[in-house]
This record gives C-alpha cells, sequence and structure tokens, in this order.
C-alpha cells in the first residue's frame, strides 16, 4: 500500500497540542501541567511542537503564560520549538523569550482574519515585513501559516489563488515552510490536491505543512491524500483537542496518536513510539478532566489482544 499511493518514508509530524489543542477550551492547564505533557510527548519521541503563541492575554487566556512555557522547558535539547505571532509585537515576545521558529499566521479568508487577529489581509500581510526585518541575523527561522485554507465558516469557499498569493509573500520575506491550516474542518481531499498542485506550481521553493481539523470526520482521509502527492510534513494534536475562540463549530485536530498509528501501519517512519503517544494521550485526558476525541488512546494499536477468559461467551 506505501508503493500504491507513493507516500514517503519519513514523515515530519509537529506537536500543536500546547497551542491550538489548549487555546479554545474551558480548562486552563497550569503552566507546570503543559510542561509534563510536553515532556512525555518528547519521551514518546515528538521532536518539533508548536508550543504556543505570543498573542494578547486577554484575547487567549490560555496562552497567557507563553514566556514561563518557554522558560520551564529550555533545558531540553534537540526539540524545535516554534511560536505563533500575529504581529511585530508578539515577534518581540517571541524573541525575548528564546523560541527556535516564529510562525506568522494570516487567514486566506478577509472575515475570518477580521475576527481572529483584528486587521485585513493585507495589513497583516505588510506588518509581516517589519517582522522578518527584525528577526535577520536573530537565527531564528521564519515560517508561515494560512488560516482557512479550503474554506471559511463566513465566506463559504476559499479561492486557492488567494492562498497562492499568501504562500507567494511568506516565500518572498524567506519562510521555507508554509502550514496550510482547516480551520473548521472544511477540507476534502479534492481540495487538498488543488492547493498542493497549486503550490508546487507557483510557489516551488516552499514545502507545504498540512494541518487538519476532524471537525466532519475526514481528517486522516485528508492525510491520505497529502500522503498521496508525496507531502511530508503534518500537524497533529495530542487526543485530539483543539479549536479557534473565533471561528463557529472549530472542533479539534486529528490527533497524533491516531495520525502516528496511521503512519505507522503503512510503514512511514515518524521516530515517534506509539505506545509512549497513547501513555501522553491518557496524561492529557486526566488533566482535561474529560474523554477526549482521538480513537487510538481508547482502542490501542491493531494487535493489543484482550484476555479471552475476561470476556463472556455467548450462551442460547
Amino acid at each position: 500500500m506505501l508503493e500504491a499511493i507513493r507516500a514517503p518514508r519519513q514523515v515530519h509530524v509537529t506537536e500543536v497540542g500546547p497551542r491550538d489543542g489548549l487555546q479554545n477550551e474551558k480548562v486552563l492547564l497550569s503552566t507546570a501541567h503543559k510542561a509534563e505533557l510536553v515532556r512525555a510527548l518528547v519521551a514518546a519521541g515528538v521532536r518539533e511542537f508548536e508550543l504556543t503563541s505570543f498573542v494578547s492575554p486577554r484575547a487567549v487566556p490560555a496562552l497567557a503564560d507563553a514566556a514561563e512555557l518557554v522558560a520551564e522547558l529550555r533545558d531540553l535539547e534537540r526539540v524545535h520549538f516554534s511560536a505563533l505571532v500575529p504581529n511585530l509585537r508578539g515577534a518581540e515576545r517571541a524573541l525575548e523569550a528564546g523560541v527556535d521558529s516564529v510562525v506568522l499566521f494570516v487567514s486566506a479568508s478577509e472575515t475570518h482574519n477580521a475576527k481572529n487577529v483584528n486587521a485585513s489581509v493585507a495589513e497583516s500581510l505588510a506588518s509581516f515585513e517589519q517582522v522578518a526585518r527584525r528577526l535577520e541575523g536573530s537565527g531564528i527561522e521564519l515560517r508561515g501559516a494560512i488560516a482557512t485554507c479550503f474554506g471559511c465558516p463566513f465566506e463559504g469557499d476559499i479561492d486557492v489563488a488567494a492562498v497562492g498569493r499568501i504562500a507567494r509573500h511568506f516565500a518572498d520575506l524567506g519562510a521555507r515552510f508554509v502550514s496550510l491550516g482547516d480551520t473548521t474542518g472544511m477540507a476534502t481531499p479534492p481540495l487538498v490536491a488543488e492547493r498542493i498542485v497549486h503550490l508546487r506550481e507557483t510557489v516551488p521553493g516552499v514545502s507545504p505543512t498540512l494541518h487538519f481539523h476532524n471537525t466532519r470526520g475526514i481528517g486522516l482521509a485528508n492525510v491520505m491524500q497529502g500522503l498521496a502527492l508525496g507531502v511530508d510534513r503534518y500537524e497533529s494534536s495530542i487526543g485530539g483537542l483543539g479549536g479557534c475562540p473565533f471561528a463557529p463549530k472549530a472542533t479539534g485536530n486529528i490527533a497524533s496518536e491516531d495520525l502516528v498509528y496511521l503512519l505507522s501501519e503503512m510503514g512511514v517512519e515518524t521516530g515517534i513510539d506509539l505506545e509512549r503517544m497513547i501513555e501522553a494521550a491518557q496524561l492529557a485526558t486526566r488533566r482535561m478532566g474529560r474523554p477526549l476525541p482521538a480513537q487510538v488512546s481508547k482502542a490501542g494499536p491493531r494487535l493489543a489482544l484482550s484476555d479471552c477468559a475476561a470476556v463472556p461467551t455467548a450462551k442460547g
């Protein structure tokens, strides 16, 4: 099957649970509990995190401890921490905290961008030029993220050309990686294919990262489409946590353990241990105080066997 869909031999999984997973939750985890979860994920083999976001604490209270969380985890080696920033002010805070990369984010939808960061798309893009200049010589990598790439809950369909124009802007600023965000789970395999093909034709220097939410239950089907096209970078959230506070019906991301299970069964290398990833998901469940939407952390791996003697036998 691996050869049948021409999937990459190795895939990079970026864990976004500490940021996207927690930003819309009613339960506010302490900095210590966030760090505990990150350390459990590192023990499972996760090496890339979108750790937090340097946005207004009033707008997103769950991420008010961004600098404190980075400081708490500074002892970890060979782990890449990125942080979302909406503007120069956020970038200054991220630089001071000492992250490895800054992710500039903008929506492909004018309406969602206004809701999300209170600015037009053009205003956001213009402000990014200031950030790029500020990062020069800092050693901090610049990355890009585009929200509502596959559809907007306010505007409907999003023109693929709009996604391409923003990706080109990021490339011109020096970004090698651009994340295509499926903010409210509107992506479908045909839309994934359309956008990946368009980016490769118009912005060949950019490596796309796919960021799916499982709002309509086809997040992993979209991953399969990405794999068939050779995309080797995906973002996911432990336990399936996630959601945007400024978009209606925004539910969780694809679950990290479900993604790792799928890739493992296909023979795709991730460097992540599934059993320890499940342990991290169970920790997340305990800390959130409720069942999380992921499946593999409940069912276990495919060959997780049960004790036959403990299961009743049919009678009659």
